[in-house]
């Protein structure tokens, strides 16, 4: 795990994220911790990669289609987005 993506975290959790044994385990880990993914740490623990115009999204918040998302693959495709003008998170 790169270190750089464990800026921000106390001791516990950065203990805690290197037991974690897959990507799922990390991600429920996060979400357990209320930890705030940023998009490079999502990109790193979701398996995918920055898609900045396909598919375009519009943010459901304010309309603004400036927007980042991150895709994890699986049994289905989920995308993860983030509103560069509203800050507003969802998935699709």
């Amino acid at each position: 795990m790169k270190e750089e993506l464990l800026k921000g975290l106390s001791e516990e959790q950065i203990a805690k994220a290197k037991a974690c044994k897959n990507q799922e385990e990390l991600l429920a880990l996060a979400k357990a911790e209320g930890v705030q993914l940023n998009d490079e740490q999502l990109a790193a623990v979701s398996g995918g990669g920055l898609c900045m115009s396909t598919p375009t999204f519009t943010c459901p918040k304010c309309g603004s289609t400036n927007v980042s998302a991150y895709n994890q693959t699986g049994p289905a495709i989920v995308w993860f987005c983030t509103c560069k003008d509203c800050k507003h998170k969802w998935t699709v």
